[in-house]
């Protein structure tokens, strides 16, 4: 892997992006508003990849695309409005980067032009000066091929599974924590904790309890908090000084099947624990105190989101909690200090049409803020606030050949299901369009996961652009509406959850939004599963179906493993889909009579199906089984594999390929009146 050697210094600011992105931004421009929308514009690359402030808020690290170039890392002072290019390799691209201090960043990679099957090399783990100096290579690529980096090495470098925290850390020192899992360690994975000096390379190990999966460290970058899974069990543990022991604090079912959820979020100011709970039995999950001492939460929550299960974060700085990210039918933000909540204001009266989400530094010197825009015409752009003069400059955007005046807008909206359940949904229209239309189903995959929220999304915008009304139903087993629609998902496949979806297309043609006789469902993992099932239970629904990377018999997913090792983990696969899903000896006549491969004959809808061929989730053997009974019996149904992909598409050739076939699908069973 060679280094560029090019660097690209001097230049200001809008000069430096302009120059890095001009060519892209040329070959994905908005489109004439009288012309469609190109795969490109929704599948395709973005030049540019997102970007992070200092600790003091003084410079910008920026991933961006030169021309010709991989992924690349450059730094920006926002005192000065100069551009240093710091970081970027000939045949594979910067991905996750991250602050050490103030003059010092971390980064892994990762390659975009090859699909998981083809990938050859771990992520790497490298730390560079913001000036570009002091590049070192920390941790190995794995494999045989050697990195041929320019960058300072140790003799013995970290194992190439070796990765960055998904917390921001101390950020204070040259000093990070990392994890490095195990290798060979049977079970859920066996996860070490190691103290790594970025300048010189030399680590050292952290104690840590038995069976750690997680580590969660305190307001000032220390760990305090490690969680471990054994079996169907999670036990959290704490540790009151860095040369302290470890002590239970906490023991909790893994899967949520039978006891309290308790999940550590976050520390405070003062090293205040914060998890979240739904303390006893609650439907809603919200934020409590803890206090580890004496093992009992806060008598009132510190932060409930009315309907919805909390899920976010919390904003801190060295003295109190400011804020929290989270989300409802939207991600946003809510202020508790003063001085951010009126920053907040002064934001949403320039960007009046976007939610805005700020963010600051760990530990600001300047009055640069980055705040992250968006609406569900809208996707993310990136801008530079500054809470002194008040003036907004753009820095980049992640789909700038989208023009939202040709977007659809985005509602959502609540329907009964047939047994009286309140079922969330998010409806997506054409623009300007809202009569008699045809219907996309689109099933969110999971199945035991939060579905869409408000917001841009590519998939739904692109049938949007085609014309094509997209619902997207918030089944029971769905989270993120308490534990009663959680659970009431349970051992539901094929059951009540298929027909929530049902319902769904009953309440848009009711409402005149939808045509019924022009559905389509469709939907990529467990959503595949939906879309067979769809189409065996109710073909006067459907009139045809779109599965992608989807689950053809729950038998074959907890059993069948004998081409790849599967990644969904044995404790899953023991403790959690019997109790959820199904025990494939108790329940075998239930997942029988759920099952697409048992009752393929009943499929006589045109169909679709797309595999990844290197898919360790679900591999292409469920598409291949299904397609060798159903081919016979039905001459329209067709099926395409990309053998380096693996559960959904990495590289934009195949979503252009996919997405390409889908419109031609749909425009070929429900694109006209019938």
């Amino acid at each position: 892997m060679s280094s560029i050697t090019a660097r690209l210094a001097g230049a200001c600011l809008l000069t430096l992006l302009a120059a890095s992105v001009s060519a892209s931004f040329a070959q994905t421009a908005p489109a004439a508003a009288s012309a469609r929308p190109s795969l490109e514009s929704f599948f395709g690359e973005s030049p540019f990849s997102g970007a992070i402030l200092s600790p003091n808020a003084k410079y910008l690290a920026v991933k961006t695309t030169p021309k010709g170039k991989r992924v690349s890392l450059f730094v920006i002072d926002l005192l000065t409005d100069k551009g240093q290019f710091v970081a970027g390799f000939n045949d594979t691209d910067i991905a996750t980067v991250k602050w050490v201090n103030d003059e010092r960043l971390m980064f892994d990679t990762g390659n975009t032009k090859v699909g998981v099957g083809d990938v050859e090399d771990g992520p790497g783990l490298f730390a560079v000066n913001r000036d570009g100096k002091q590049l070192r290579q920390l941790a190995e690529f794995g494999g045989d091929k050697d990195g041929g980096v320019t960058a300072k090495q140790d003799r013995n470098l970290l194992p190439y599974h070796t990765f960055m925290l998904p917390q921001r850390g101390a950020q204070n020192s040259e000093y990070v924590y990392v994890g490095s899992p195990v290798p060979g360690y049977e079970g859920a994975r066996l996860v070490n904790l190691l103290r790594l000096n970025t300048l010189t390379g030399h680590s050292s190990q952290v104690k840590r309890p038995p069976d750690v999966q997680s580590w969660l460290l305190d307001n000032k970058g220390e760990p305090r908090i490690a969680i471990g899974i054994k079996d169907a069990v999670t036990n959290v543990y704490y540790r009151e000084t860095a040369d302290g022991d470890w002590v239970k604090i906490n023991t909790s079912d893994t899967f949520g099947t039978k006891g309290t959820s308790f999940e550590p979020l976050a520390f405070g100011p003062n090293n205040t624990l914060y998890v979240k709970t739904n303390n006893g039995g609650a439907d809603k999950e919200a934020v409590y105190a803890y206090d580890y001492k004496t093992g009992k939460l806060a008598d009132k929550p510190f932060i409930e989101t009315a309907g919805y299960d909390f899920s976010g974060s919390l904003i801190t700085n060295e003295d109190k909690v400011l804020g929290m990210n989270f989300a409802t039918d939207a991600y946003s933000t809510m202020w508790f200090d003063s001085k951010m909540k009126a920053v907040q204001e002064k934001i949403d009266g320039l960007l009046k049409n976007t939610i805005n989400i700020v963010g600051t530094g760990a530990r600001p010197e300047t009055p640069w803020m980055m705040v992250v825009s968006y609406s569900d015409i809208q996707p993310a752009i990136y801008n530079l606030y500054n809470s002194e003069t008040g003036a907004l400059r753009k820095v980049g955007e992640s789909r700038p050949g989208i023009d939202p005046a040709q977007m659809g807008h985005q509602q959502q909206i609540t329907y009964k299901a047939r047994d009286g359940m309140d079922i969330p949904a998010l409806l997506t229209l054409p623009k300007g369009q809202n009569k008699n239309l045809p219907l996309v189903l689109l099933i969110h995959g999971g199945p035991y996961v939060r579905g869409s929220m408000w917001g841009w999304a590519p998939e739904q915008q692109f049938l949007a652009s085609r014309g094509y009304a997209v619902l997207e139903p918030s089944y029971r087993g769905t989270t993120g509406f308490g534990a009663k629609h959680f659970k009431a998902g349970w051992k539901q496949w094929g059951l009540a959850m298929q027909d929530d979806m049902a319902d769904a297309v009953k309440w848009a043609v009711g409402k005149g939004i939808v045509d019924g006789n022009r559905v389509c469902i469709a939907g990529a993992s467990y959503g595949g599963y939906a879309t067979l099932m769809g189409l065996v239970k109710h073909p006067d629904i459907y009139k045809c179906g779109i599965n992608w990377v989807g689950v053809s018999d729950i038998t074959l997913l907890s059993k069948g493993d004998w081409t790849f090792k599967s990644d969904m983990g044995s404790a899953w696969r023991d403790y959690g889909m019997p109790d959820m899903i199904g025990d494939v000896v108790k329940d075998a006549e239930q997942l029988k009579a759920t099952s697409p491969l048992v009752q393929y004959k009943k499929i006589t809808r045109p169909l679709f199906m797309a595999y990844g061929g290197s898919d360790r989730r679900v591999p292409a053997y469920h598409g291949e089984k299904l397609m060798a009974v159903l081919k016979p019996i039905n001459p329209n149904v067709e099926m395409v594999v990309y053998p380096e992909e693996g559960h959904g598409w990495a590289l934009p050739k195949n979503s252009y390929d996919f997405y390409g076939r889908m419109e031609r699908f749909l425009d070929k069973n429900i694109g006209k009146p019938q």
